[in-house]
């Protein structure tokens, strides 16, 4: 068992790598932590996991980290599993989820805090084990952009299905934004999962350009296509959408910023699938 120092240790300074995933396991409970890039240490840094349990087994996925993150990992007791390649986040994540053994599993990422009350919620449900109709559980996630948590633009409430029985759940193959595929009931739990998202508009500009990309990738595995004129339209929607219908504006000018970022990502989206048509047939690299 990790002492809380030395579960510190590991998450603060040491596993800053955008293809691994880390896995925080108590006898019922799991943990999943995904961090985006080493350049994301502020991330780490800010966010402190305080769910309120020790760890009992940390399995970490590594996909060819350049720093000593698996020397690190090993050195506190951590199983690490090494893979060669960056299948996106969805498959990486199913192969945590393969290397796991206990019953419930909360996924949160390497920027994003589990607050004290939500921690209360977390606990109340997984002091027993999971029945075979056990419920999933979605979390309001609260967002901070430029260090500014965001009251609407789309970013509040955000709720996303973060707490299910590992033996009901996958995750989607979705190289970005992927979703954990359940079946059945789902409920909400109290308090929020504070989102460290975006600290600067450097990181959102380099987010931007990744996630882009990595959502033409599988929108043009699917079979779509895209366009110069859908390129326009997605961006100009996407704008209306997060700073009109979204109410951005009560966010203020950073409320304005956000949907701008919304509009460019949407935009390059569609212009990259465009040119991957004109390069390549339009087939997914």
């Amino acid at each position: 068992m990790l002492s809380s120092e030395a579960h510190q240790k590991i998450t603060a300074r040491h596993l800053t790598r955008n293809a691994y995933l880390y896995i925080r396991q108590s006898t019922l409970r799991q943990v999943f932590e995904n961090t985006e890039s080493t350049e994301r240490q502020y991330a780490l840094r800010q966010r402190a996991v305080a769910l309120g349990w020790a760890a009992e087994q940390i399995v970490v996925v590594d996909c060819g980290s350049a720093d000593d993150t698996v020397a690190r990992a090993r050195a506190f007791g951590a199983r690490v599993i090494e893979t060669a390649d960056w299948p996106g986040f969805g498959r990486q994540k199913n192969r945590a989820l393969d290397a796991a053994t206990h019953d419930w599993v909360l996924s949160i990422d390497a920027d994003e805090r589990v607050s004290a009350e939500l921690g209360a919620s977390i606990r109340a449900v997984v002091t027993a084990a999971p029945g075979a109709d056990a419920p999933a559980y979605e979390v309001s996630r609260r967002s901070a952009f430029c260090g500014q948590w965001m009251r609407a633009s789309g970013w509040y409430p955000d709720r996303v299905l973060r707490l299910f029985a590992r033996t009901r759940a996958r995750f989607s193959d979705d190289q970005v934004h992927e979703r954990v595929l359940f079946t059945g009931a789902t409920r909400l739990l109290d308090g929020e999962l504070l989102h460290h998202s975006i600290p600067t508009l450097e990181n959102a500009i380099d987010k931007m350009n990744r996630y882009s990309s990595g959502r033409a990738h599988d929108l043009l595995a699917q079979g779509r296509s895209g366009s110069l004129a859908s390129a326009v339209a997605h961006g100009l929607w996407a704008f209306i959408r997060t700073y009109v219908l979204k109410r951005g504006f009560l966010d203020g000018r950073l409320g304005f910023v956000l949907a701008v970022n919304n509009a460019e990502a949407s935009y390059y989206r569609y212009l990259k699938m465009w040119l991957a048509a004109r390069v390549n047939g339009g087939r997914p690299r």
